[in-house]
């Protein structure tokens, strides 16, 4: 794949040589997509979410189609983070692009713990900081839903990890902006926006909730357009960059969010449909800047009127 144009871009001191990166739960832990994907061509990867202890996640059916996108309700499922660092950290520190964790917990301790472990391996220059997931019972969505919950949680991980820090906001609240300034003045280097907005699906035979505990969180191209729009708010809201992600599913789509603001831009549920959309995507990009004259993505960054 031939590059014509400067697309690297920096985030809080983390240097993506593409602002295309993979979202947290769509992408396994990039081992999965080599058969697939030139990993080295993406900016980096958001593995799935890691947490301190295992978690083996929501009973079944914890997924649910639905019009231009899906309902999932996983729960986190994952071994844990020593599992991580024994097992998969061995397998991904070789891989020539940005690998990034995704950390979730319980507490602000939970967190700053697993992030604390992190902050060991040499390969890892950056979490993302799940303070917004919907699928669980308890955690994320109180934590993601106000300032000082927020908040919280980003000033027990800060003062324990030391590297670039990304934290994923909920766009389950009624300010996103309030919550993204709070996270900023608390110690986060990036925000990463939107995660999944709650859904919930009925099977009118059985007349019952299709999900197994009722509720999931939705994402696909049909939370584009209020993605689209809370990154554009918080984009100019705060000083910290912005990652913007929501229903990406093709180079348009990721241009926009830049547009808009994002310095840089996620893939989710697009990688189900397609495991090779994130180059795509690249190239995309790449001959958008060609087609009008701009030689680096930076320049269209927040130009959006």
């Amino acid at each position: 794949m031939e590059i014509m144009a400067d697309l690297c871009v920096d985030i809080a001191g983390l240097r993506l040589a593409n602002p295309v990166l993979t979202a947290s739960g769509t992408f396994g832990y990039g081992l999965e997509y080599q058969d697939f994907v030139d990993l080295s061509l993406l900016g980096g990867i958001i593995v799935k979410g890691t947490t301190l202890e295992p978690r083996e996640g929501n009973p079944y059916p914890r997924m649910a189609e639905t019009a231009q996108g899906m309902l999932n309700c996983v729960g986190l499922q994952n071994k844990g983070v020593d599992y991580f660092c024994r097992h998969i950290y061995p397998q991904i520190k070789d891989i020539k692009t940005n690998m990034i964790v995704n950390v979730s917990g319980n507490s602000p301790e939970d967190y700053a713990e697993c992030a604390a472990r992190i902050n060991e391996l040499d390969c890892i220059p950056a979490i993302e900081l799940n303070i917004s997931c919907p699928n669980v019972k308890h955690g994320g969505m109180a934590f993601g839903t106000t300032t000082e919950g927020a908040a919280s949680v980003v000033k027990a991980v800060r003062e324990a990890y030391k590297k670039t820090l990304i934290v994923k906001l909920s766009p389950n609240v009624t300010s996103i902006t309030d919550i993204a300034l709070a996270v900023q003045d608390a110690g986060a280097d990036a925000v990463s926006l939107i995660n999944t907005l709650m859904g919930m699906a009925i099977d009118i035979e059985k007349r019952k909730r299709i999900l197994s505990i009722g509720t999931g969180g939705l994402s696909g191209p049909c939370i584009k357009p209020v993605a689209l729009r809370m990154v554009y708010q918080v984009a100019r809201a705060v000083k910290v960059p912005v990652i913007g992600l929501g229903g990406i599913s093709n180079a348009k789509d990721a241009i926009e969010f830049l547009l808009a603001g994002a310095s840089a831009i996620e893939i989710g549920t697009a990688n189900f449909l397609d495991p090779t959309i994130s180059v795509k995507v690249v190239q995309g990009i790449d001959e958008y800047l060609e087609k009008h004259s701009f030689k680096s993505v930076k320049e269209i960054i927040g130009i959006c009127e």
